[in-house]
């Protein structure tokens, strides 16, 4: 289905694209579900879990030309819908070039489908040929919608941001942080000097790679997987020096290595699966597990087939429980992947079902905080920017 309705896109003249609403079609098709709400849990776990701070280390709305205040019936997430799971922190991401062909295992970065859904969707025109000014745009409806959300949806970039956050969360649950990550450094073009660019854009998480090698580094999925370029290592100094979180999602395994091996600080890896439960090329083995581990980072758990190797709660929390136990509950949290052209379990009114699925694994209280959000929390309250 995906794939006839990405032909369908490249046949249909752009001029006729956004009035045949084909831009909303792929969404509502390639973001979905397994089940529509309400997700039902357990009256322990419905308790518990609106005591938590929930928070998410990737999301890709930003892509799609949703309103992010209103509330809609497809796609996986909203602000509304948010405030109903409970959701506390979101790192939003933003997508900024897809090979056509797009596959798990190996993409040249001589195509793009995000220029066509660029145009088809009424982006500004400089975001047709410049990868920066995709993220830029991104970032700017981010911001437009924190700006129109009533206090209810806050962006965040420093350390006493989030702190004032918390505090005001602690009062009043319901608002969301939004934080700004980048899915790949391709949006750089090359210029280590537009690493401040896209800081002084809000951004505070830079995802190195995506599904194709670029001037960074090697992808998962790319052609040669190699580590880091001369410019990337340049790039890796320059994103501590700027208390930037690396995030080595969708890192080839060479290019993990290098990141580890020059770390100075914390790195995360956003939205994964990991070998112990589900092979697959960018799911973490257990010596990735424990090196990131060790830097103090956090890995976030996905919720897709790839990551876990099936579509439902219980893979997940096996996920979530291997990770757990391999390197222990402070370094493990959720990252779901949600509007990345991606079929989960539920959408975000659903996460009280992640928080069923812990009790049932065995998870204390304490635990269960920690994996839903603290240890996000924690880790973005000391790795951030201070001011």
């Amino acid at each position: 289905m995906r794939k006839l309705l990405i032909a369908g896109l490249l046949l249909v003249p752009l001029s006729a694209l956004a009035v045949l609403g084909l831009p909303q079609v792929l969404d509502a098709q390639m973001n979905s579900v397994a089940s529509p709400p309400p997700y039902p849990a357990s009256a322990s776990a419905q308790k518990l879990h609106q005591g938590l701070f929930v928070a998410d280390l990737h999301d890709d709305a930003l892509l799609w030309e949703r309103d992010l205040l209103k509330r809609y019936d497809y796609g996986h997430s909203d602000l509304p819908r948010m405030l109903e799971g409970r959701l506390g922190l979101q790192v939003f991401s933003t997508v900024t070039k897809t090979p056509r062909g797009l596959n798990m295992e190996s993409n040249g970065a001589d195509s793009d489908n995000i220029t066509l859904l660029a145009m088809a969707q009424r982006w500004p025109r400089e975001t047709w040929s410049s990868l920066l000014q995709r993220a830029l745009y991104q970032a700017q409806k981010l911001k437009d919608a924190a700006a129109g959300s009533d206090g209810r949806l806050v962006l965040i970039r420093t350390r006493a941001d989030l702190a004032r956050f918390v505090e005001a969360w602690n009062q009043d649950p319901r608002r969301v942080a939004g934080l700004l990550a980048t899915e790949g450094l391709q949006p750089i073009e090359g210029k280590l000097e537009n690493i401040d660019v896209l800081y002084d854009a809000g951004f505070r998480i830079a995802g190195l790679t995506h599904f194709f090698d670029n001037e960074v580094g090697g992808s998962a999925h790319g052609l040669e997987k190699g580590g880091l370029t001369p410019l990337g290592r340049q790039v890796i100094a320059r994103l501590e020096e700027k208390s930037m979180l690396v995030d080595l999602a969708h890192a080839s395994r060479p290019l993990i290595d290098d990141v580890l091996a020059m770390a100075t600080r914390p790195v995360l890896v956003s939205h994964t699966g990991v070998e112990g439960t589900c092979a697959g090329t960018r799911n973490l083995s257990d010596k990735h597990l424990q090196a990131i581990a060790a830097t103090g980072g956090v890995v976030g758990i996905g919720y897709w087939s790839t990551a876990v190797c099936d579509t439902s709660v219980a893979a997940i929390v096996k996920a979530i429980r291997y990770t757990a136990d391999k390197v222990g509950v402070e370094h493990v949290a959720l990252g779901s992947d949600f509007n990345g052209t991606v079929h989960t379990p539920f959408d975000v009114t659903g996460l009280a079902q992640i928080t069923e699925g812990l009790q049932g694994a065995g998870f204390d209280d304490a635990a269960i905080a920690a994996i839903m959000g603290g240890n996000v929390q924690r880790l973005l309250l000391t790795s951030l920017p201070e001011n």
